[in-house]
């Protein structure tokens, strides 16, 4: 059965409705409670059950004070629960609504009742009857508003998007166009301090830009041509122009914004539990007030069996029950939202927490999937020379091993002109530096040319060579002055995510299509416990079946490209990367920041959610099981009974109890540095019950 609460919205039709639809309902909601509580002030304080209970006289002449403004509150406050109420009836599906409409109708008709004297019983509900209706407004406004909040987190991204944007023209003018008619192609100028328009490629320029809105993270990213951005983060420093790679649907934000409204419609078993025990408690509550009536008929109390009866249906609704498990949902969901994790399956961050074997996927995931210079050696030269030579030559190649030495050399200083450029395929480049003739490549290159690299560079060659790193020799005029190491960086945050892990009592696995011994010096410097190397993409999927033979419960974490079969095979698959990589279909949740020490805040935001459902759904229930027996008189020969006053009381107590513990996720800080420094809240300690379940 589909959950009930939101159907309190006036358009709502058993489906969930969209951000604007959530934020429409919460502005009714607000409304009304307020409204509503302004209006049962006097209900309050003009009541006679109420002055009997904390024990002061009533003005004479103020008895039609309270039946007046309680007619005002049910026909204005109630509205919403009695539309609700009838169409879970016309769809014969009890649940929340009905059984909130049934309460405050039976509070409304009794207490009615009594104010016109057509009825010899004591059923003055009017205060109970109001405070009811302020509770399951205030529920229902908090709920709707925490779940407009969790979808229009990232719903609001698409309004960070600039009306306009400055595209480049063929002849070099710029001209002022609607984000609408950018095409992929499209270069466009983002001036320092705005926003980029749709997703790119820098191709001029650098910048420090801010992707806070989508990573979580305040601190700015330096940017240089090549580098992707995103739409909506914004050039804080200088201008940049960016050539378009996607736009409309194909952007990251759009993905994000998808993987959002699946997030939200996607099932959750705690949910489906507390759904079908709204089902239940309408046919227990009603089942409840029939057998009371009976046994105090029958034990020949009329008045007992009629008053009973209407406490046990007006107090067998705890709204707490219907908070229990959509609050803490739609607040886990902005909570992770914020930090740049997006949960697409309700049921994979369920699962994440009795996870005890996350498989890392090497290559885009704890490396940056690029190559990066490690090592330098140089002689006859300094290390520096050796580097702004090599930067030189390496200017004009568009291989990935040239890039990654000239961005090595610009930290060295500025990178000199080089001349007759020239590309020797499967060997190398060369060209003219300073008049010199100057040549990086591998031992093709020596071998060609009857180089001999010098006897001080062999150690620290075989050293890289001994752990797969690949090096490229640098020589001028004919004489080896150097050498340079490359290899697949590793991503500076990837040590601490696995510190992380391993204080969580987490078993870290990697697993590559590299060689053993580029694997093993990967795993050695992360701390790996285990490595699973020279796997081909197709057999990914079974290192997860080995893993999960074991009796390991495993989240695997990959870049979604290779990686979708086993991502699919784990009990929870988590993909790592921005983008269009967003969109991955075989993944439970993405990180979108690409930084693997997101998986650790997963992890957390499982246990504290779980617990959180727990801890309410047993205090809702818990309730029930307490008040409804004491309402209904089972113990009445002990002198122990529940007061309607007082069961109205425990009622709002209980909601208002479910409702601020599930508010206390809101202090869980899942951003990377603030798990590193240990700045969670104390309600999502590791791990101390992550194996149960």
């Amino acid at each position: 059965m589909e959950h009930q609460t939101a159907a309190a919205g006036p358009e709502h039709s058993g489906h969930r409705a969209d951000h604007h639809g959530h934020a429409d309902h919460a502005a009714e909601f607000r409304e009304r409670f307020w409204l509503s509580l302004v209006l049962s002030v006097p209900v309050v304080a003009f009541s006679g059950m109420f002055a009997d209970l904390i024990g002061y006289t009533r003005p004479a002449g103020t008895g039609w004070i309270s039946p007046l403004f309680g007619i005002v509150v049910f026909g204005y406050g109630g509205v919403p629960f009695l539309k609700g109420a009838a169409r879970e009836l016309r769809a014969r599906q009890p649940g929340m609504m009905l059984l909130i409409g049934l309460a405050i109708t039976v509070a409304f008709v009794a207490s009615l009742a009594t104010s016109l004297h057509v009825s010899s019983f004591d059923l003055d509900f009017w205060w109970e009857l109001a405070l009811l209706i302020d509770v399951m407004l205030l529920g229902h406004w908090i709920e709707m508003k925490a779940i407009g909040q969790a979808q229009g987190a990232l719903a609001a991204l698409a309004a960070l998007l600039p009306d306009d944007a400055e595209r480049v023209t063929d002849s070099g003018d710029i001209e002022t166009v609607g984000i609408d008619a950018l095409r992929p192609g499209d270069v466009v100028l983002v001036r320092s301090g705005g926003r980029v328009p749709a997703d790119g490629e820098i191709v001029e320029g650098e910048a420090e830009v801010d992707e806070s809105m989508v990573t979580g993270e305040s601190r700015p990213v330096p940017k240089r041509a090549g580098d992707r951005v995103v739409a909506g983060t914004v050039s804080t420093d200088s201008a940049i122009r960016v050539r378009v790679t996607a736009v409309g649907d194909d952007t990251a934000l759009a993905g994000i914004q998808r993987l959002v409204a699946e997030a939200q419609a996607s099932r959750s078993r705690a949910q489906a539990l507390a759904d079908r025990a709204a089902a239940l408690l309408f046919y227990v509550a009603t089942a409840s007030a029939a057998l009371t009536f009976v046994v105090w008929m029958v034990l020949g109390d009329t008045k007992m069996a009629v008053e009973s009866a209407v406490t046990v249906l007006v107090i067998a609704c705890p709204h707490a029950l219907g908070l229990a498990i959509p609050l803490v949902i739609a607040i886990s969901t902005a909570v992770s939202a914020r930090a740049g994790i997006l949960v697409k399956d309700r049921l994979a961050l369920e699962r994440m927490r009795i996870v005890d074997a996350v498989l890392f996927d090497k290559t885009g995931t704890l490396t940056r999937g690029e190559h990066a210079v490690t090592g330098v050696a140089a002689s006859g030269v300094t290390e520096d020379e050796l580097l702004l030579l090599a930067g030189a030559v390496e200017s004009d190649s568009e291989h990935p091993l040239a890039k990654a030495i000239v961005a090595a050399a610009r930290t060295r200083g500025p990178v000199p002109a080089a001349r007759e450029f020239r590309s020797l395929t499967g060997r190398g480049v060369e060209a003219i530096v300073d008049g010199h003739r100057a040549a990086v490549g591998g031992p093709a290159l020596l071998r060609e040319r009857d180089l001999v690299a010098p006897v001080d560079l062999s150690a620290q060659v075989a050293a890289w060579q001994a752990h797969g790193a690949s090096v490229l020799y640098v020589a001028r005029d004919d004489r080896v002055v150097g050498a340079i190491a490359l290899e697949d960086e590793i991503r500076p945050e990837s040590p601490e995510a696995i510190a992380l892990l391993h204080r969580d009592g987490v078993r870290v696995v990697m697993i590559t299509g590299d060689a053993k011994q580029v694997a093993d010096h990967v795993a050695a410097r992360l701390g790996i416990d285990e490595v699973f190397a020279e796997v081909l993409p197709s057999d990914k999927e079974s290192v997860v079946v080995e893993l999960q033979s074991r009796g390991h419960r495993v989240a695997m974490v990959g870049d979604g490209v290779n990686d979708a079969p086993a991502l699919a095979r784990a009990d929870v698959g988590i993909a790592i990367g921005a983008g269009t990589d967003v969109a991955i279909e075989s993944a439970g949740v993405v990180l979108v920041s690409s930084d693997p020490r997101a998986v650790a805040g997963v992890i957390r935001l499982s246990q504290a959610s779980y617990r959180k459902m727990i801890q309410n759904l047993a205090w809702a229930t818990g309730y029930n099981v307490v008040a409804i027996p004491l309402a209904g008189g089972a113990v009445a020969w002990a002198g122990i009974t529940l007061a309607p006053a007082v069961g109205g009381v425990l009622m709002s107590v209980s909601t208002v109890v479910v409702a601020l513990n599930a508010q206390m996720l809101r202090r869980l800080d899942l951003r990377p540095g603030s798990l590193a420094a240990g700045t969670v809240a104390s309600d999502a300690d590791p791990r101390e019950h992550a194996r149960t379940g």
